[in-house]
C-alpha cells in the first residue's frame, strides 16, 4: 500500500466512543437559505469540508470520517431540510434542486469560506454532482459515496431491468400518501449499532416523513427516463467516488463509463463487501481514502 496515498495513522476508538465523542465536541450551527434554517455539526479547523447525508439519515452518519478527517479540515455536516434539527418547509416547491444547493451554498457562507470540499451520500451524492455542475465556483473537490452520476443511474433505468427493479421502493415513494406509512424505527432499522440506532430514532422522529419524500417525488426519474442532470455538462473539478457493490438499490453498472461526465482528474473506488450506507459499513477504508486523496490532490 502506497504510504503517501494512505498515511498511517493512530488507531482510532471503538464506534461507539467516536459517536460519542464527535457529538459532544461537535459545534451545532445554522445557516439561513431565503428564511430556510439549516442546522449542522461542525468539528476542527483548516480547509472546509461540507458533508451532505442521504436518505433515511442525518448529519451524524459521517460521525467515522469527521472524527478523523478533523485533525486536519474544518468538517461541517448538514442535515437537509426537512431532516432533524433543519427546517422543513411544507410543500414540494421547497425542494427543487436550486434550493437544495442553496442550502449548502448558506452553510459555506455560514463557515466564512469562499469553497470547500464537498462530500456527498445518496441524496447529499445527488445535491453534490449538481453543485459541482451548476455552481463549481463553490466546489475545490468532490467525494461521492454510492450515488452514480445522474446520467449513468438515469442510463441504467432506461435500459436495465434490474436497475428498474431495484428502484421500484422509489416508485412506491412517490404515490401519495407513501409518508402516511413510515416510523421513525422502520427507518432506522439498516444501523446496525444499538446506541446509533436510538439516535437515529431520535432524529427521525423529529423529522418531516413527507418533506423527506419530496426528494424522490421532485428529482427521482420517471419514465420515459429523462436524465436528472443538464445533458451535455461535464463535472471540472478532481472527483473521488466511492461505491459498495453490495448496494441493493444503486447498482454498479450505472458506474460504467462514469468519466465521461468528469473533466478532470477522476478516482473510483468500489469495496466489494460494502453496501449502500459505504461509509459506515467500511468506516475506516472510506475515512483514508478520502483522507489520502485529499492529501494527493493538495500536492498536485
Amino acid at each position: 500500500m502506497d504510504s503517501a496515498i494512505f498515511p498511517a495513522e493512530s488507531p482510532d476508538p471503538a464506534p461507539a466512543a467516536i459517536g460519542m465523542d464527535v457529538e459532544e465536541r461537535a459545534e451545532h450551527r445554522y445557516a439561513e437559505n431565503q428564511g430556510v434554517r439549516i442546522h449542522y455539526a461542525a468539528l476542527g479547523e483548516g480547509p472546509l469540508i461540507v458533508m451532505l447525508h442521504g436518505f433515511p439519515d442525518y448529519w451524524y452518519t459521517w460521525r467515522y470520517q469527521m472524527a478523523s478527517l478533523s485533525r486536519d479540515y474544518r468538517v461541517a455536516a448538514l442535515d437537509l431540510r426537512g431532516y432533524n434539527l433543519s427546517d422543513k418547509p411544507k410543500g414540494i416547491e421547497h425542494y427543487g434542486m436550486r434550493a437544495l444547493l442553496g442550502d449548502v451554498a448558506a452553510v459555506i457562507r455560514s463557515e466564512r469560506y469562499e469553497s470547500a470540499v464537498v462530500a456527498g451520500h445518496d441524496w447529499g451524492g445527488a445535491i453534490a454532482w449538481q453543485l459541482a455542475t451548476r455552481a463549481s465556483e463553490l466546489v475545490e473537490r468532490l467525494v461521492i459515496l454510492n450515488l452514480p452520476h445522474l446520467s449513468g443511474l438515469t442510463r441504467e433505468l432506461a435500459e436495465n431491468p434490474r436497475q428498474r427493479e431495484a428502484s421500484a421502493y422509489a416508485r412506491d415513494f412517490q404515490e401519495e400518501g407513501a409518508h402516511e406509512s413510515l416510523s421513525a424505527e422502520r427507518l432506522a432499522r439498516w444501523v446496525s449499532e444499538p446506541e446509533a440506532r436510538f439516535r437515529y430514532v431520535e432524529a427521525l422522529e423529529r423529522s418531516d416523513f413527507e418533506a423527506m419524500l419530496y426528494y424522490y417525488k421532485r428529482h427521482y426519474p420517471r419514465e420515459p427516463y429523462q436524465p436528472m442532470g443538464p445533458l451535455g455538462e461535464k463535472v471540472s473539478v478532481p472527483v473521488l467516488q466511492i461505491h459498495g457493490l453490495r448496494d441493493p438499490y444503486l447498482l454498479p453498472g450505472a458506474l460504467n463509463d462514469a468519466w465521461e461526465w468528469v473533466d478532470g482528474y477522476f478516482t473510483l473506488v468500489t469495496i466489494p463487501e460494502a453496501g449502500h450506507f459505504v461509509q459506515q459499513d467500511a468506516a475506516e477504508l472510506v475515512t483514508c481514502t478520502m483522507r489520502g486523496w485529499l492529501l494527493r490532490q493538495r500536492n498536485l
